[in-house]
């Protein structure tokens, strides 16, 4: 039995089959290289350390990252760095740590100094041995102790930064030692330090103008009280003036005596406190000396001598003033008296009712 004619292709449709079967090779090559290159790629291997010159050639292999030894195309970060993609970056916790390190190292060494320069009793040069075999037991190098690359590490990290920022130098032992800056410790005084040391230094301009302070300061309140005395003084003299001419008035229309004893006078006008000075009333009494409407002797009073003050009514200015005030106070006296007439008046005049 023969087969049928169509049963092999033809001579187009195998030509055909060839087309499609290479361009499905060629994508399935293309997809392939952009997947290992792409989005897979193949990671070349790192350079050794260890090797250099031109036998290292960077198209077939990786250089080595710096803080990083490579060995067989792998990468190994040194102690204190982790790996971060091609990369060996610096531990943050050990960075940390040193700088904690470094901070606590100031700290301890320019209190010391600062205590030096204001009192004397501090230190000013430290060894560097003494200082970490103090750090050793601290909180700060628990976590670093128990691995000798990265304690050492660490120390030298922060012997790096310590040795930037403070004075360094050798003894005869062949120890260094350490030491903190001038302006680094005026930081680290404390404020009464400061201000003693200020003022010492400015002493030939504070002294002077403190002196000038307080001579203004006195000098205005000496003026002061100057000015409220003489206006108490003066307030006191009108009284006493007042007090003598209403008093010489009235003697007149009552015959009573037309002086008063100069110190009764004081004790009245004087308030407890100003009794002790008696310079206020000496200048009272200079002003009533000047006045000549006032006439001032001595005079016998119980049996004792004193000095009286009397005002001459003829001589007053303010005799009528006063004299208009005393009617001006009878006139109330004088109207009630006329209405307590008129009252009584009425009531005699009203008829009286029968009382059964």
């Amino acid at each position: 039995m023969e087969p049928p004619q169509n049963f092999f292709p033809s001579k187009n449709e195998f030509l055909r089959l060839i087309v499609v079967i290479a361009v499905a090779s060629a994508v399935a090559v293309v997809c392939n290289f952009l997947a290992t290159s792409l989005i897979n790629p193949r990671q070349k291997p790192y350079c050794d350390s260890n090797v250099d010159g031109p036998d290292v050639s960077s198209d077939f292999c990786e250089p080595c990252p710096n803080n990083g030894e490579c060995y067989d195309g792998k990468l190994e970060c040194i102690p204190g760095h982790r790996k971060h993609g091609k990369l060996c970056v610096e531990d943050g916790d050990i960075y940390e740590t040193a700088k904690k390190i470094s901070e606590r190292v100031e700290n301890q060494l320019c209190e010391a100094y600062a205590r030096y320069l204001c009192y004397g009793t501090g230190i000013i040069w430290v060894r560097e041995d003494e200082l970490w075999s103090d750090l050793d037991g601290s909180e700060l190098m628990k976590n670093v102790v128990s691995d000798n690359v990265l304690y050492d590490y660490t120390k030298q990290r922060a012997m790096d930064t310590i040795g930037s920022v403070f004075e360094t130098k050798t003894n005869a032992h062949g120890i260094n030692e350490l030491k903190c800056p001038d302006l680094l410790a005026e930081h680290y005084k404390p404020f009464s330090c400061r201000s003693y040391q200020w003022i010492s230094e400015h002493a030939l301009v504070i002294f002077p103008f403190c002196a000038l302070l307080v001579g203004c300061t006195v000098f205005l309140w000496k003026v002061r009280q100057e000015q409220h005395i003489s206006a108490r003084v003066e307030d006191l003299y009108h009284q006493v003036c007042e007090i003598l001419e209403e008093n010489a008035l009235t003697s007149r229309s009552v015959n009573g005596e037309p002086w008063v004893v100069a110190s009764r006078l004081r004790d009245h006008l004087l308030l407890p406190r100003e009794r002790k000075d008696p310079s206020l009333w000496k200048k009272v009494e200079e002003l009533v000396k000047e006045d000549s409407r006032v006439d001032r002797y001595p005079k016998l009073v119980k049996g004792e001598s004193k000095v009286v003050w009397e005002w001459q009514v003829e001589g007053s200015l303010n005799a009528s003033r006063i004299k208009r005030k005393r009617e001006v106070r009878k006139i109330p006296i004088e109207g009630m008296s006329n209405n307590s007439d008129k009252l009584q008046h009425n009531l005699k005049a009203e008829p009286k009712e029968l009382i059964f």
